[in-house]
């Protein structure tokens, strides 16, 4: 198939972008302000009720806030801050996402110095703890190629010594990966954040928005595009793509949906029209539960992104293999819970604890915790609408399926109480909590993320679909299942990459697609790396 020429866009120019995530913000924005796109004739097809797919954060001080998850951010994320670097902030129209981000990470540095636990202790963590064997198979897997990887699993590398090193603790809680997760997928990150890897026992480097993530990124951005006449169609659900494939060409051609009343519709693309469509979901089917209740585990029957996806791949090879990616939930899946306190006690405990005031910290991991537990306490307050009475937590379990060191129940099975429990257990605080919680002055709302690490399963070329597979005349692939060779899933950088390369793709403009940040050719970060890992 033919490479298309890309075209100029018109008056008459329509764009349908399937999926509410920051993959179709991104390329809202760069349709309007680059392709010249009028934001009138631009729809965001969404199938919930909010914008923001994994860059989540709602709640009140009574019913409780939930975060699902963060997304990491850092520096050299050069297609993310571009996006942001026009956009005013959330209380500032005179300053940018960008700038009030940076601002706020020049104040509060990230600086653990209480990284891991175990036994409710701070652990040494000025060495990696790597053999020279394991050194080596590190630095051997950063210049070996992707491809001679094929599907291989993480463990299928590494020495099972590996998995107890405070390198694996670290690495493994900072960015999700499990031992069975894409080997392909960890050379990629080991090579995009190599200069990161010296900072990595503290955190250095890392940087957090103001406020959580929909506060300070979307609902900016959400007012941006809607200020420039962009529709926002909450609660449609695209069913179905249907396509023309031929020799020379692959063009979409129907978008059946069910509107917002429930009832089937489909929209007739015609020559000036586009989809743009964010195929797969790590916050599908995902459940909260509450302080007596646990979240409930879903499945894909309960996921239009995922079912989407299955229907179009079935039409072409070309479009990927979403069960690569969707069908081992046992292997996806993890919990996270948020606390809501109406106290101090916990806040100031840890602030002590760990040397750390909130927001320069991060994740404190305890290593011997059977679900191995982490948690974080941002700068607070987290929330604009949180009082400055009202402290706020999140922590995650990598490992739902295994009982608990004190409650001898799954992570999965457990209520917001009982995932708190576990919590003062590890950090031997139980005399101290127990009181706040008897007075009721703590929530705690768990949930249940069935396909949350889907994008990290092992997978081969192909198995993710293209930005714009060939011949593609009006669609393209965006977020964390489309392919952007050299950057990592799991990042907000990943799923902006794809909204401009397939803008510019696309659409005459007088943009190109930014370049990865190439750290890993870069001697002084090589060589602290180095010495890092053997230190």
């Amino acid at each position: 198939m033919s490479k298309v020429p890309r075209k100029s866009a018109s008056k008459d120019t329509r764009v349908y972008l399937v999926g509410g995530g920051i993959a179709s913000l991104a390329a809202a924005k760069y349709l309007i302000d680059d392709a010249g796109v009028p934001g009138e004739n631009i729809h965001i097809l969404e199938q919930d009720n909010i914008l923001g797919g994994a860059m989540d954060g709602a709640g009140d001080p009574d019913g409780g806030f939930v975060v699902r998850g963060g997304r990491m951010h850092e520096a050299h994320y050069t297609c993310y801050w571009d996006l942001l670097s026009d956009i005013p902030s959330f209380e500032d129209p005179d300053v940018s996402v960008r700038d009030e981000s940076f601002e706020f990470n020049a104040r509060f540095v990230s600086n653990a110095q209480a990284r891991l636990l175990r036994d409710g202790k701070k652990m040494d963590v000025s060495s990696f703890g790597l053999s020279l064997g394991d050194q080596t198979d590190l630095m051997k897997l950063t210049f070996v190629s992707e491809r001679s990887l094929g599907n291989k699993r993480i463990e299928d590398w590494f020495s099972a010594d590996f998995f107890e090193t405070n390198f694996w603790y670290i690495w493994t809680s900072m960015f999700a990966f499990q031992k069975w997760s894409s080997l392909a997928e960890m050379r990629r990150y080991m090579k995009r954040f190599i200069h990161l890897v010296e900072g990595l026992p503290r955190l250095g480097g890392v940087m957090r928005t103001k406020y959580n993530q929909y506060h300070s990124v979307i609902l900016p951005l959400k007012n941006y595009l809607g200020q420039r006449g962009l529709n926002f169609d909450m609660k449609v659900q695209v069913t179905d793509i249907d396509f023309d494939l031929s020799a020379d060409a692959r063009t979409a051609t129907v978008l059946h949906i069910i509107d917002k009343t429930g009832a089937a519709d489909e929209i007739v693309l015609g020559d000036n029209d586009y989809v743009f469509i964010t195929n797969g979901s790590i916050t599908e089917s995902t459940d909260n539960g509450a302080w007596d209740r646990a979240a409930v585990l879903g499945d894909k029957s309960s996921s239009g992104s995922w079912t989407l996806w299955e229907k179009i791949a079935a039409r072409d090879k070309a479009f990927g293999k979403p069960g690569v990616f969707s069908d081992q939930i046992d292997l996806q899946k993890w919990y996270s819970f948020t606390g809501t306190f109406k106290d101090d006690t916990f806040h100031d405990y840890m602030e002590n604890f760990s040397g750390n005031t909130d927001g320069t910290g991060g994740l404190v991991t305890m290593t011997d915790s059977n679900w191995l537990m982490s948690i974080v306490i941002a700068r607070q307050p987290h929330f604009p609408n949180q009082p400055k009475d009202v402290k706020v937590m999140w922590g995650y379990g990598l490992y739902p399926d295994r009982k608990g060191n004190f409650i001898k129940k799954k992570m999965a099975d457990c209520t917001g109480q009982e995932m708190l429990q576990e919590l003062w257990y590890h950090l031997k605080i139980q005399d101290l909590m127990t009181p706040v919680m008897q007075a009721g002055k703590v929530n705690c709302i768990p949930v249940a993320m069935p396909f949350v690490d889907s994008l990290f399963m092992p997978r081969t070329k192909g198995d993710r679909p293209r930005v714009l597979p060939k011949g593609a005349t009006n669609f393209a692939f965006l977020g964390q299942f489309a392919e952007a060779p050299k950057d990592c899933v799991f990042t907000v950088e990943y799923s902006v990459r794809t909204a401009q390369m397939a803008v510019f793709g696309l659409f005459e403009t007088d943009r190109k697609v930014m370049p990865v940040y190439d750290s890993i050719h870069m001697p002084k970060y090589l060589l602290g790396a180095v010495r890092a890992l053997a230190g």
